[in-house]
């Protein structure tokens, strides 16, 4: 299926934005697990990656079969209305996320088959255990028609990368992340 941005559905996403349109669901918390460790630092820089549907249950999938079920089709917008990232209390050798994380922190989309790559949200020096709140700037509208389905089916991969703190490569430590999104779905 080719899906182009309609004026209608452009209108929709620009509303939804200003507040002005609703969207048809929101989805329960999804949350994703992730880890950082210590002997995976390469240079400076820490990523891990992990595939949106293998968390119990694939909360992503349930979303959108909801959405799909309140719409009786496919979405034609599935934003993210928050994403938080927090420190799992199982990790070894870190009790902050600023002993994981320095600086630029950002979250990517990697969709399977294109390895095309979609920025979702940055923050900047994350401390505490968090939550923490990512600043969003992903919108649907800007996925690839190609891409689109794939979404959709959460044929994607969800990174967290940034550059290692001071000490994290060398510290035999393991940070077990949880990013949380909430999703909504539009017509």
């Amino acid at each position: 299926m080719m899906r182009i941005p309609t004026l209608a559905g452009c209108l929709a996403c620009w509303l939804s934005a200003c507040g002005g349109a609703d969207p048809i669901s929101f989805s329960a918390p999804v949350s994703i697990n992730l880890k950082a460790k210590s002997g995976d630092v390469s240079g400076t820089a820490i990523s891990d990656e992990k595939g949106i549907t293998t968390e119990s249950g694939n909360p992503f999938g349930a979303f959108v079969t909801d959405a799909n079920a309140r719409l009786g089709r496919e979405p034609g917008a599935v934003e993210i209305d928050s994403l938080s990232l927090t420190l799992g209390a199982n990790s070894t050798g870190v009790v902050a996320l600023d002993e994981v994380f320095a600086g630029d922190v950002d979250v990517a989309f990697i969709i399977n088959d294109t390895n095309n790559t979609y920025d979702v949200g940055h923050v900047i020096d994350p401390r505490g255990v968090g939550p923490t709140n990512i600043n969003v700037g992903f919108e649907s509208v800007d996925v690839a028609d190609e891409d689109y389905a794939k979404y959709l089916g959460g044929s994607f991969k969800v990174v967290v990368r940034g550059a290692a703190a001071t000490g994290f490569g060398t510290k035999g430590a393991e940070a077990n992340l949880q990013l949380t999104f909430t999703f909504a779905a539009f017509e």
